[in-house]
């Protein structure tokens, strides 16, 4: 996406969807392909997961310093997930936007409601469903990430998730994983395309109604 016209105001695409759907394999791809797409790197109090790294897959923080934040508005979003609190720092979020970059978030659905109520005319919101439960449930065991009664509460919860489904500006299903990703980033590319995002289109325009052929 080099050689773009400017100014332009930036996307937040929201992608959200029960924990082992493969949210977060989508996003790693699209943004593996695309340049111009940051990832918002979410703070949590939760415990870093093997594999994970600091500062890339998430800020982790003890739970009296996010406590803090809240108190000074320091979040776009922020929500308790499974006993954990996760949140999207507003200020990165906001430079970005005005500066014309795209940011993906790889969230919950209560934090896709949060940041699109506060950003309404920015966000993208894309819910990603499982084939199935009893999938989900093979995928998160499959991951081994989790101890068995954590992956049963996260089943149990992925009901509730899903019947959220119906706030968001599109849903997919992710039973082939390259086809799911395909639809994915066609989104992310029609939506960096509204005219609304493309500031230097009023100008582009009355340049060519002012040319003399």
């Amino acid at each position: 996406m080099s050689n773009e016209r400017t100014p332009r105001r930036g996307v937040l695409l929201i992608v959200a969807s029960p924990s082992g759907a493969g949210k977060t394999s989508l996003c790693r791809r699209l943004m593996a392909d695309h340049a111009a797409l940051e990832l918002s790197v979410s703070m949590t109090t939760r415990d870093i997961r093997p594999g994970e790294v600091a500062g890339r897959d998430y800020n982790f923080v003890e739970r009296a310093q996010f406590e803090r934040l809240i108190a000074e508005d320091a979040f776009l979003e922020w929500a308790d997930v499974h006993g954990n609190l996760y949140g999207s720092p507003r200020a990165p979020i906001d430079r970005a936007l005005a500066e014309g970059r795209d940011v993906l978030f790889d969230i919950d659905w209560q934090g896709a409601r949060d940041i699109a109520a506060r950003c309404p005319g920015d966000a993208v919101r894309v819910f990603i469903l499982p084939p199935s439960l009893e999938e989900l449930r093979r995928r998160l065991v499959t991951r081994s990430q989790d101890a068995d009664d954590v992956i049963e509460r996260r089943v149990a919860n992925a009901k509730g998730e899903i019947e959220r489904c119906d706030d968001f500006d599109y849903v997919l299903v992710n039973e082939d994983f390259d086809r799911s990703y395909a639809e994915l980033a066609h989104i992310y590319h029609a939506e960096r395309s509204r005219r609304s995002r493309n500031l230097w289109v009023a100008a582009y325009r009355q340049a060519l109604l002012n040319e003399v052929v």
